[in-house]
C-alpha cells in the first residue's frame, strides 16, 4: 500500500516536473484531404514561429526560459475525428492550449471538449460565423475559446460590397453542403438584406463535396441572367465551378470566401481561375519587412516557392506569438491562467499580419466580438492572377505598407 502510495505521488511529482519544463501546444487540423493545404500551412506557419521562440530560448516564465513542446493532430477534416481529437487533448491535464481547427463542423464536434474542461483554445483559421456563436447562443459564461481568423460576418459583407460595387443587379448564391458553405449562405443573405442592396438573388444552388460537375447548377444561374456567382466552399469543388463556368460560356466574376485562395483552387482551376476575388488576410508579397521575413522563413523551412495557403500560414504564425504572449503575461503554463492573460493583453504583438493590441477582451456572451481578434480593417480583398494571389485593390496594398512603417 506504502508503495502503491509512494508511487503515485512520485508519478505525480514528476509530471509536475515535466510541466514545468516546457510548454504543451497542441497543433490540430486537415494535414490530410482535401482541407490539407489550409491545414498544412497553418500548422506549419505555428511551427515556424515557435522554432524561432525556442531558438530565442524559450518563453520566460517565473524566471526560467520555457520551451514549446508540440502535439500534433490529424483531424482529416471529419467531424468525428474532431470529437475524438476534443476528447482526448481534454484529458490531459499538463495541456497549455490548442491552436487550429480548420472546419467550421470540426469546430461545433470538437471544442464543446475542451470548453468543458476550460482549455484555452485559439481556433485559426476556421472561418464560419457558427464556430463562435454557438457559445453566444447557449449563453455560455465563461468561455475559453478564442478565434483568430476573419470571420464570415466580415467577409460576407465584402463579398457584398464588391457586387454592389461593380452595380451588379443579379447574383446567384452556390455553396456546399458542410457546415461552413450552409453558415456562408446563410451570411450572404443576411449581408444582402442587412446592406440594403437592390441585389436580386435569381438562383441560389447547392453542391456536395466530391462533386466534379457543376453544369446543372451553373446553367440554372445562367439561365436566370445572374451577373456573378457568390460562391462559399472548401477544397477542389471550387475549382470545379470556375471550370464549369468556362464549359458553359458563363462569363461573370466570381466571388467568395477567402479558401478560393487555396493552391488546390488555383492549380486545379489554371487560366479559368484569372480574376476571381476573395477577402483575404494575408497576401503573399513582402511588403513590409516583416512580411518578407516570414515569407522567406517559410520558403527555406518547407522547401517551398509558394504557400499553399498564405492566409493559414500567416494566422498560424501570430496566433503563436499571441499565445506566447499571454504565456509570458500570466507567468504560468497552466490553461485557465492564459484565457485570463488573453483576455487582457498588456503588450502590443508584432506579427506578420499586423501589430496586435489588446486583440481579445473579457468574453460576453451577448457580444462574440469580445473573443474575436479581427476586424474590417485587418482584411483585404486579394485577387487570382497567373498563379498567385495578388492585392486586388492596390489602396489596400499602400494601407498595409504606410500601416507598419
Amino acid at each position: 500500500m506504502k508503495k502503491t502510495l509512494l508511487a503515485t505521488l512520485l508519478l505525480g511529482f514528476s509530471a509536475q516536473l515535466f510541466a514545468a519544463d516546457s510548454i504543451k501546444l497542441a497543433i490540430t487540423g486537415p494535414f490530410t484531404g482535401g482541407s490539407a493545404p489550409m491545414g498544412t500551412s497553418m500548422r506549419d506557419g505555428a511551427k515556424l514561429a515557435i522554432n524561432e521562440i525556442n531558438a530565442a530560448g524559450g518563453i520566460d516564465v517565473g524566471g526560467k526560459k520555457l520551451k514549446i513542446e508540440t502535439i500534433e493532430r490529424d483531424d482529416e477534416a471529419k467531424n468525428d475525428r474532431g470529437a475524438l481529437i476534443g476528447q482526448e487533448l481534454a484529458s490531459m491535464d499538463d495541456l497549455s492550449g490548442v491552436i487550429g481547427s480548420v472546419n467550421t463542423g470540426v469546430v461545433i464536434a470538437g471544442d464543446k471538449h475542451l470548453q468543458e474542461k476550460g482549455i484555452t483554445k485559439i481556433i485559426t483559421p476556421a472561418a464560419g460565423s457558427a464556430s463562435m456563436t454557438q457559445w453566444s447562443k447557449a449563453g455560455v459564461p465563461d468561455l475559453s475559446i478564442f478565434r483568430f481568423a476573419a470571420h464570415d460576418g466580415i467577409q460576407a459583407a465584402m463579398v457584398v460590397e464588391e457586387a454592389i460595387n461593380r452595380k451588379l443587379t443579379k447574383v446567384a448564391l452556390l455553396y456546399d453542403s458542410t457546415n461552413y458553405g450552409v453558415s456562408g449562405r446563410d451570411d450572404l443573405l443576411a449581408q444582402i438584406k442587412a446592406q440594403g442592396s437592390k441585389l436580386d438573388v435569381v438562383a441560389t444552388e447547392k453542391f456536395n463535396i466530391g462533386d466534379k460537375d457543376m453544369t446543372a447548377q451553373l446553367l440554372k444561374a445562367k439561365t436566370a441572367g445572374a451577373q456573378a456567382i457568390l460562391i462559399w466552399g472548401i477544397g477542389p469543388e471550387l475549382a470545379a465551378v470556375a471550370n464549369g463556368m468556362d464549359k458553359v460560356g458563363l462569363t461573370v466574376p466570381l466571388i467568395g470566401g477567402w479558401t478560393l485562395s487555396m493552391s488546390n483552387y488555383i492549380d486545379n482551376a489554371g487560366k479559368n481561375g484569372n480574376g476571381t476575388l476573395m477577402p483575404q488576410t494575408f497576401i503573399e508579397e513582402p511588403i513590409t519587412a516583416k512580411a518578407k521575413s516570414f515569407i522567406e522563413g517559410y520558403h527555406k523551412a518547407y522547401h517551398v516557392d509558394r504557400i499553399p495557403s498564405p492566409v493559414s500560414a500567416a494566422q498560424g504564425y501570430d496566433a503563436v506569438y499571441i499565445f506566447a504572449a499571454a504565456v509570458k503575461q500570466a507567468q504560468s503554463t497552466d490553461t485557465k491562467k492564459i484565457k485570463l492573460a488573453l483576455e487582457d493583453l498588456k503588450e502590443p504583438v508584432k506579427g506578420v499580419i499586423a501589430t496586435w493590441k489588446h486583440p481579445f477582451t473579457k468574453w460576453n456572451p451577448a457580444d462574440v466580438q469580445t473573443h474575436e481578434a479581427f476586424r474590417r480593417e485587418n482584411v483585404v480583398m486579394g485577387m487570382v492572377k497567373d498563379g498567385r494571389v495578388v492585392f486586388g485593390n492596390e489602396a489596400d496594398k499602400q494601407r498595409l505598407i504606410k500601416q507598419e512603417k
